[in-house]
């Protein structure tokens, strides 16, 4: 590949596992999509635990994650804890990759069924969901505190791998 290669034709976003080292990225895309964004510690000490999965999307030929999902699994089940992609690169499709690999990493590594938790008012993460797959089970009635200091309900959501 020739050096004009390279700049006319970057490389193509992939999805890879991130760990602790990736903490303080993760908070800062956590909070460009949160009104109650989870701290560097917060995410080091679940990054951390035994059970916890998370992959981060990689653009171009940067070394820092522009998103991630993060998952808790217990036994033959997962629960996705949270996804999101740095403001900069949403809009673009890339959740949808981020989180067909995710779940794909899941059944290899065993999981049955997968849950989620969504602000029934997040219409975008409730369009990528569906089409994935997931649906409907219950409601959570107030379960989010929004920045505006009202509430809004949860669904939550199933997938059987």
């Amino acid at each position: 590949m020739s050096i004009l290669d390279r700049f006319l034709h970057p490389p193509a976003p992939h999805v890879e596992p991130v760990g602790t080292g990736a903490a303080a990225r993760l908070a800062a895309i956590h909070a460009s999509a949160f009104p109650r964004p989870w701290s560097t510690l917060e995410f080091e000490r679940m990054l951390g635990e035994r059970g916890v999965m998370a992959d981060g999307l990689f653009l171009g030929r940067t070394t820092k994650p522009s998103g991630f999902v993060l998952s808790r699994i217990v036994l033959d089940e997962a629960e996705i804890i949270t996804v999101a992609i740095a403001a900069e690169a949403r809009g673009k499709g890339h959740a949808r990759a981020l989180l067909a690999h995710h779940l794909d990493a899941l059944s290899r590594r065993g999981v049955a069924r997968v849950h989620l938790e969504v602000e029934e008012g997040n219409g975008p993460a409730i369009a990528l969901y569906s089409r994935a797959g997931f649906r409907e089970t219950g409601r959570r009635q107030g379960y989010y505190h929004k920045a505006d200091g009202t509430k809004a309900s949860a669904l939550t959501m199933a997938l059987d791998l």
